[in-house]
């Protein structure tokens, strides 16, 4: 093996990347190196097919919320828990509300990213990339590891958008393939005997994969609170990275939403429980950043759900975040103040806050923030502690 291929080999295994032919699909160990460790956390987590904001962060005090959707209140409107300013969260989210009270939550309203055409591809791609226009090979996130130097880990089968720019990032999903991935490896030892570094890289991503495996063991479709469990695991590990994502389908309730969206943030509640559960005192150094490509309509449809729309809310946790307080402007739901007669208004750019979040919790220049949001200033509110 040449020098070249043995150090491209290194670098794979260090960052988690699949060995041709076959894909490793496990994190390797993250390295040693202290500039590239933190001890500050960041967990992003992408909720694909737009959430309805206005049932999950309910604006109780607005007069015309029932006039537009009581069919979606009625059923929440008395057992929500109350964030002061009028609003009421869900009250399927026990888990955030307790961090609420305990100021490790602040959800910040009537938020949306600069795509307005209400498709949910094109709406996460935007989202992602953190652009004004779709670029597929570079994510906010990307850029963010990227610009300090930090490494990244993706909980999904391939690199999401969010996580691309020639950054420290990799991947890591649960596995059904046991048996072969054991022959792989086993083949692998062999071939590394005589390199004590890949041989350690090698059984160190093993030690990892098989962490965070035991965290998602019985569950046969690794559902969201097993992942959650398993990305807290695998953040709190000595050589973890700086960065996870975690991804949660299921948000486009276009019928039956008082059922399907109760469920939703059910399954999310708990996840978000076993995510901090399994960080221990890594949490109280942990930024959660909890977004939707886009909204819903203010209005119920014919068969009791809601169509795509545009603002929504985007929810900020975490030991390190300085919450207790609902943020953002609220624009009104009387039928004037909608945007285009039908969605919640955005008065605020995503962005700005997940930018101002970011460069807080990381400590982040002026030009490296601007790397990641490029001609988006972030904001003066204090959002970390």
């Amino acid at each position: 093996m040449t020098g070249m291929k043995r150090r491209e080999l290194i670098k794979m295994l260090g960052m988690g990347l699949s060995v041709a032919p076959v894909s490793l699909n496990a994190p390797f160990a993250f390295g040693d190196d202290k500039q590239a460790s933190s001890s500050r956390k960041v967990v992003w987590v992408m909720l694909r097919g737009g959430m309805d904001s206005l049932q999950t962060v309910v604006p109780a005090f607005d007069k015309d919320l029932m006039k537009h959707r009581r069919a979606l209140a009625e059923p929440v409107i008395d057992d929500l828990n109350s964030l002061g300013q009028g609003f009421g969260l869900h009250p399927a989210l026990n888990h955030l509300y307790d961090w609420y009270q305990n100021k490790e939550m602040a959800p910040v309203v009537a938020v949306a990213s600069p795509y307005r055409s209400r498709s949910h591809f094109e709406g996460q791609d935007f989202l992602e990339s953190g652009l004004t226009t779709i670029n597929h090979d570079s994510g906010w996130l990307g850029r963010a590891l990227k610009a300090t130097s930090k490494q990244g880990l993706a909980v999904a089968h391939s690199l999401p958008v969010s996580m691309r720019g020639q950054a420290n990032a990799s991947t890591w999903f649960p596995s059904r393939f046991r048996v072969a991935e054991d022959d792989l490896y086993s083949q692998l030892f062999k071939l590394y005997q005589s390199d004590d570094l890949l041989r350690e890289r090698l059984e160190q991503g093993l030690q990892t994969r098989a962490m965070a495996e035991g965290a998602v063991s019985g569950n046969k479709k690794a559902h969201f609170e097993a992942l959650a469990k398993a990305a807290g695991l695998l953040l709190k590990d000595d050589n973890s990275p700086n960065a996870l994502m975690l991804e949660m389908g299921g948000w486009d309730t276009h019928d039956n939403e008082v059922f399907r969206l109760n469920r939703q943030l059910q399954q999310l509640d708990e996840g978000m429980g076993s995510l901090k559960k399994e960080l221990g005192s890594v949490w109280k150094e942990t930024l959660v950043i909890i977004a939707t490509e886009f909204g819903r309509t203010v209005k119920v449809n014919g068969t009791m759900g809601t169509d795509h729309g545009t603002a929504s809310a985007l929810l900020l946790a975490g030991g390190a975040v300085k919450g207790g307080q609902v943020l953002g402007e609220w624009p009104g739901l009387k039928s004037s103040q909608l945007y285009e007669g039908r969605d919640l208004m955005p008065t605020s750019d995503i962005r700005h806050w997940i930018g101002t979040a970011m460069q807080q919790h990381w400590k982040m220049s002026d030009q490296h923030i601007a790397n990641v949001f490029p001609d988006l200033p972030t904001g003066k509110t204090t959002l970390i502690v």
